[in-house]
């Protein structure tokens, strides 16, 4: 089993976006991240970053991201953080990945999943419902166009030997995390959206955004989060958090 974090860009935003009612007018630098997950039975990827080709033209750019600008600067990509140029520096191709597990469906952890074509995707249910409904301002309608060739889960459940499916809905309408198990030192849970920084975990403050404005089933989700790490002796490692990204090891170096 590794464990690789994979910077796949930068995005400037106003704090609050991820601690609700705090960091009014506090602008934050948030690392964009994915995480490559090698096992005895496969490869999986842990979301897959933004969709490059939105970034990169100037048109598409001002038409996706625009409307954010309030809070939210475009997203930064450099072609070097595309997932299949990491991929290639462990000579991988796409194809060799055998399954992406989306912890949501917001077009900084989807995007990248047309960089993956063919490629078997998880995502649990309520996501798929809720961009269906147009209720979720963060999902692009092109970015789960292919969702019928998906798998849609409803529950937790072990996505391979040593790799376990985590509910944890709030942020979103089926939010997922995963807990995964190494060889060496302490399993980590990768928390999504569930927290973005380690403010969330340690003060219990839920996203900015929650999924029908139920702050209560986010921070239910942190405690289950906080709960399952104690118990489990794991590393809880939040989504968007730049200096405990900084932490970490930087590629082609791997957690195991």
């Amino acid at each position: 089993m590794k464990l690789w974090p994979l910077l796949t860009g930068t995005h400037r935003y106003e704090k609050t976006v991820s601690t609700r009612g705090r960091g009014h007018g506090q602008w934050i630098e948030a690392p964009i991240l994915a995480y490559l997950i090698e096992t005895p039975n496969g490869r999986i990827l842990y979301d897959a970053g933004c969709d490059y080709g939105k970034l990169a033209d100037p048109a598409l750019a001002e038409k996706f991201f625009a409307p954010m600008r309030a809070q939210f600067d475009p997203p930064l990509m450099t072609p070097e953080q595309r997932i299949p140029r990491y991929l290639a520096r462990l000579g991988l191709r796409p194809a060799d990945i055998d399954l992406i597990f989306l912890g949501h469906l917001h077009f900084d952890h989807a995007g990248g999943v047309c960089d993956f074509p063919g490629c078997e995707v998880h995502i649990h249910a309520d996501e798929i419902d809720a961009a269906r409904n147009g209720k979720d301002d963060g999902v692009f309608a092109d970015e789960w166009a292919d969702s019928g060739r998906w798998e849609l889960k409803t529950g937790e459940y072990t996505v391979a030997p040593g790799v376990h499916a985590l509910a944890s809905p709030g942020h979103s309408a089926g939010h997922m995390s995963l807990l995964v198990e190494l060889p060496k030192g302490a399993p980590v849970i990768i928390c999504g959206d569930a927290a973005d920084l380690f403010e969330n975990l340690r003060d219990e403050v839920a996203p900015g955004y929650c999924w029908e404005d139920n702050e209560a089933l986010a921070l239910a989700s942190i405690r289950k989060l906080k709960s399952l790490a104690r118990q489990e002796n794991a590393d809880l490692w939040p989504s968007h958090d730049m200096a405990h990204f900084n932490g970490l090891p930087r590629f082609p170096n791997w957690r195991g």
